[in-house]
C-alpha cells in the first residue's frame, strides 16, 4: 500500500501542480512565460501561412511594435501607482500633428513644439491626481478630451497649411539600417533600458512600488508622494508624445485620429505583461513582451483574413484570456 501513496505523490511532487512542476517554474519565471507565448503565436502565424516568418517579417513587427511599447513605457509607470493614463493616444496624434503642421519652423522646433504638448499634459495630469487629489481615470479622460478638443480647433486654424513629416522623423518611424533593424529600436532600445534599470535600481524606481504598493504607509514614512506622482505622470506625457513622433514617421501622414487605436492596447500591453492595475507589482520588462504579443496578434487576424468586426472580437476575447490566464499564474 505504500508504494502506489509514494508513486501518487511523486506525480503530485513533479507534475503540472507539484512543487517541482511546470506551474509553479512558470510562476517563479513569469517572463519566460510570456516568451513562450510570444513563441507560440509566432508559430500560429508560420502555421496560418508556411513561409510567413522570415527575418523581413520580424523586423517588421520590432518596427510596429515600437510605438506601442513606447506608450506601454508610460503606462507601466502609471500603473505601478495604481493610476492609469487615458489621455496618451490623444497626446500622441496631438504631438503628431504638431510636428507635421510646423514643420515649416526647422525640425528641431517642430520636434520639441510636439514634445511640449506631452510634457504639458502630462504636468496638467500629474497636477490633477498628485495635488488635487482627482481621480486618475478621471482626470486622464478629462484631459484627453480636452486635447482632442484643442486640436480640433487648432486643425481649422490651419487649414491653409499642409502638414509635412520631417525627413529623419520619416527615416525613425519607418526607415532600417542595412534593411534588417529598424530605426526606432534606437529611440525604444534606449527607453527599455532606462526604465528596467531605473525601476529596479533606483530609489525613484523603488519609490514608484511602494507608492502603489501602499500609499498611505508611504506618507506617514514621510515620503513625498505627490512629487512621485507627478513626475510619473509628465514622464508618460513624454513617452506619449515620442510614440507620437514615431508613429506619424511610419506612416507619413498627420491627421486626428492617427493614435486612437492604441489606447487600449497600451493598457492591455501592461496587463499582459504582468503590472497590477492596482499597483505594486510588474516592470517594464513584461510590457515589451506584452507589446510584441499584441502586434503579432494583429498580425496573425490579418493573415487570418477575418472581417473587421470579426478581427475586433477576436482580439478583445484574447487579450481578456490572456489577462485572466497571467494573472491566475502569477496569484
Amino acid at each position: 500500500m505504500s508504494l502506489p501513496a509514494k508513486t501518487g505523490g511523486q506525480r503530485s511532487r513533479f507534475g503540472l501542480g507539484g512543487p517541482g512542476g511546470i506551474l509553479p517554474f512558470l510562476r517563479r519565471n513569469t517572463i519566460l512565460a510570456l516568451i513562450l507565448l510570444l513563441i507560440a503565436f509566432v508559430a500560429g502565424i508560420e502555421v496560418a501561412r508556411p513561409g510567413t516568418v522570415t527575418p523581413i517579417w520580424i523586423s517588421n513587427a520590432l518596427l510596429f511594435a515600437a510605438p506601442l511599447g513606447i506608450l506601454g513605457a508610460g503606462q507601466t509607470l502609471v500603473m505601478l501607482t495604481g493610476g492609469i493614463d487615458l489621455s496618451v493616444a490623444s497626446v500622441a496624434t496631438g504631438s503628431a500633428y504638431l510636428l507635421a503642421t510646423n514643420a515649416s519652423l526647422g525640425s528641431v522646433a517642430a520636434v520639441l513644439i510636439g514634445l511640449g504638448l506631452g510634457l504639458g499634459v502630462g504636468l496638467l495630469n500629474g497636477v490633477g491626481i498628485a495635488v488635487l487629489r482627482v481621480q486618475p481615470l478621471v482626470m486622464t479622460l478629462g484631459t484627453g478630451l480636452m486635447t482632442e478638443g484643442v486640436m480640433v480647433v487648432y486643425s481649422q486654424k490651419m487649414l491653409a497649411s499642409e502638414p509635412r513629416v520631417p525627413e529623419f522623423i520619416q527615416a525613425l518611424g519607418a526607415g532600417k539600417v542595412l534593411g534588417a533593424v529598424p530605426l526606432d529600436l534606437f529611440l525604444w532600445a534606449p527607453i527599455a533600458i532606462a526604465m528596467i534599470w531605473g525601476l529596479r535600481r533606483t530609489g525613484f524606481g523603488r519609490l514608484t512600488y511602494a507608492v502603489g504598493d501602499n500609499r498611505q504607509a508611504c506618507e506617514l514614512a514621510g515620503v513625498r508622494v505627490w512629487q512621485v506622482l507627478l513626475v510619473d505622470y509628465v514622464l508618460c506625457g513624454f513617452f506619449a508624445a515620442l510614440a507620437g513622433l514615431v508613429l506619424v514617421g511610419s506612416t507619413n501622414a498627420a491627421d486626428l485620429s492617427l493614435a486612437d487605436v492604441y489606447l487600449l492596447p497600451s493598457v492591455a500591453a501592461v496587463i499582459i505583461g504582468g503590472t497590477s492595475i492596482l499597483g505594486g507589482r510588474g516592470g517594464y520588462a513584461g510590457t515589451i513582451i506584452g507589446a510584441l504579443i499584441l502586434t503579432v496578434l494583429t498580425s496573425l487576424l490579418t493573415l487570418l483574413d477575418a472581417p473587421e468586426p470579426i478581427k475586433q472580437i477576436l482580439y478583445g476575447a484574447i487579450i481578456l484570456l490572456l489577462a485572466a490566464a497571467y494573472a491566475r499564474l502569477t496569484d
